[in-house]
């Protein structure tokens, strides 16, 4: 009998999708790599796992434990599975400005949400990085997952992401584009990409209100680049250990409004159903378009479900509030 022995076997092996009308105006042949396919609708399932299973190993992550995360939602997704099938509680710690489905959705598989400002510097003891650290601090027997700057995070794209990248365009994948939020997805796909291929183009989608695509450029990070926007799970104030900036060949920011206008647009030109970021990444490849040729093999990462932003991006009265309609 062919059947796997928990949920989380099923983590990882996603299609590669090709899109057709809303690249239509792009040479090269793009494909998307729909990680929404994962049990918790996100690729973050893939270094959630990886995550608590280093921890397992060497000891920081004991029986019976708390694990405490902030996260703007995708990666408590994903350590609430693996917590549920290994016997531990969890504790997410996340931003007011995600979207209410997220909380819902981690309330739903048993985690306690703690909800924090988002318009506050990192180092502020409201912002949900100090909040986590705290709550990790008082609650015994927990262990803090730091995703941010967890080398498990990036490890676990180059273990399974890449090589499925790599396989199933049989090596001939010339550029890879994805959000960067966290770095662990771009940092560990692109690392097994350029070890096969250094000609490979690693592209880094960032958002305006996000340091990354400075500091990559002029190594300078500049609190004058950080104020608050509305495009969830990319772009960052601080500089994450995993955001491995020597694989990455370039960043291309994207407007709020051009992510939500992009995510909808995906829905109903493609009939993939897709989250914020993934509007972001789509327009991302479309504005950097000049740069592909004909014979390109162009694959784009799409984060996460368009189940988590019924209430802001497909919700027309949202849209309109934000005067992206």
């Amino acid at each position: 009998m062919n059947y796997a022995h928990s949920i989380l076997e099923t983590i990882g092996n996603t299609p590669l999708v090709k899109l057709n009308k809303i690249t239509e105006e792009v040479d090269a042949l793009v494909l998307a790599k729909v990680e929404s396919f994962n049990p918790g609708n996100s690729v973050k399932d893939r270094m959630a796992v990886k995550m608590i299973e280093d921890a397992e190993k060497d000891g920081r992550l004991k029986s019976g434990g708390t694990i405490v995360e902030g996260t703007s939602g995708n990666t408590g997704m994903g350590l609430a599975l693996a917590a549920i099938v290994k016997g531990y509680k969890l504790i997410c710690v996340s931003t007011d400005k995600q979207s209410k489905e997220k909380f819902d959705v981690l309330r739903a598989v048993g985690a306690e949400v703690v909800v924090c400002p988002t318009d506050v510097a990192p180092d502020d003891p409201r912002s949900y990085y100090s909040t986590s650290k705290r709550i990790a601090k008082e609650t015994p027997n927990s262990w803090y997952v730091n995703q941010y700057d967890n080398p498990s995070n990036t490890q676990a794209h180059y273990e399974t992401t890449g090589p499925e990248i790599w396989e199933q365009t049989e090596g001939k994948i010339t550029h890879f584009v994805v959000g960067v939020g966290t770095g662990g997805t771009i940092s560990g796909v692109g690392k097994f990409l350029k070890e096969k291929n250094p000609n490979i183009k690693i592209w880094g989608i960032d958002t305006y209100g996000s340091v990354f695509k400075k500091y990559h450029e002029k190594g300078v990070f500049d609190p004058n680049e950080i104020y608050p926007y509305s495009t969830e799970g990319i772009g960052e104030d601080i500089l994450p250990a995993n955001v491995d900036f020597s694989v990455i060949d370039h960043f291309e920011k994207v407007t709020d409004k051009d992510a939500a206008v992009f995510t909808r647009k995906l829905a109903k030109s493609e009939g993939v159903f897709a989250g914020n970021s993934c509007g972001a990444a789509i327009k991302g490849v479309l504005q950097l378009k000049n740069h592909f040729k004909k014979d390109d093999i162009v694959v784009v990462l799409l984060h996460d479900s368009g189940s988590r932003y019924i209430g802001k991006i497909y919700n027309d009265e949202w849209m309109k509030k934000m005067n992206f309609l």
